[in-house]
């Protein structure tokens, strides 16, 4: 955050939503709400980091997946990204200038005394009076920009009329912006092998980098130095 990339704030307060919680979605919102942006994640998490052991990362010595999951997720929410943990993103669309995205997700509601679906089936197949069971909720919201994040699942940006290459993965550029203008994808959507961490990261922040140079009309740098450090950190700085 040096004085290049602090000094002028959007003009408006664009807003993003993230459509997945692993590490390339992860890495977009973290750039996004960072820089002002309002950052919404969606996330399920059904990312492959949890089956993950990381010794491959540059700068990480070893990591295990969820350990550094953890700390990403950290990273997000510090800067004020809303994460929306548990919420599945159901359907993206355009909407004016921007994009729709539909959820669902179970609610609290649970049986009263914790039994199994099959035990719920059971009580109905007995004549006995069912159990309250939980049920979906959705609910839709908007955005001027959407990151596809979703791992090899590429049915989102297929409904959303993103075009594919012809090895059947989501078609973008170096910018990761895909054929419908202001969404972007990301990680194994894009790439039919060559699924690391290391390149989701950099996908994530690729996209996060385009959408902030679209919002500022200029190439866009995220760059910090010390001061930045010690000014946000404060005595939590690492020497």
């Amino acid at each position: 955050m040096s004085d290049e990339t602090t000094a002028d704030e959007p003009e408006r307060n664009a807003s993003v939503i993230v459509v997945g919680g692993g590490v390339a979605g992860l890495s977009a919102a973290l750039f996004t709400a960072k820089n002002g942006l309002e950052t919404t994640v969606f996330d399920t998490d059904e990312t492959w980091m949890h089956k993950a052991h990381l010794f491959n990362y540059l700068g990480i010595g070893s990591a295990g997946g969820s350990e550094f999951m953890a700390t990403a997720r950290q990273q997000v929410d510090d800067f004020g990204a809303d994460r929306r943990q548990g919420e599945e993103v159901t359907a993206v669309d355009e909407s004016g200038d921007g994009f729709a995205v539909e959820t669902s997700v179970a609610s609290e509601t649970q049986r009263a005394d914790g039994d199994s679906a099959e035990q719920s089936s059971a009580d109905r197949s007995s004549g006995q009076h069912p159990r309250e069971e939980a049920v979906d909720e959705a609910d839709t919201y908007e955005a001027d920009y959407v990151v596809l994040a979703t791992g090899a699942n590429r049915d989102l940006a297929e409904d959303l009329g993103c075009a594919f290459t012809e090895d059947d993965v989501v078609d973008v550029g170096v910018e990761m912006e895909t054929s419908v203008p202001g969404a972007y994808a990301t990680g194994a959507m894009v790439r039919p092998e060559e699924w690391q961490a290391a390149i989701a990261v950099g996908d994530g922040a690729a996209a996060a980098l385009n959408i902030l140079s679209s919002e500022r009309g200029e190439h866009y740098h995220d760059f910090d130095v010390p001061a930045d450090a010690k000014r946000v950190f404060g005595e939590l700085v690492a020497e």
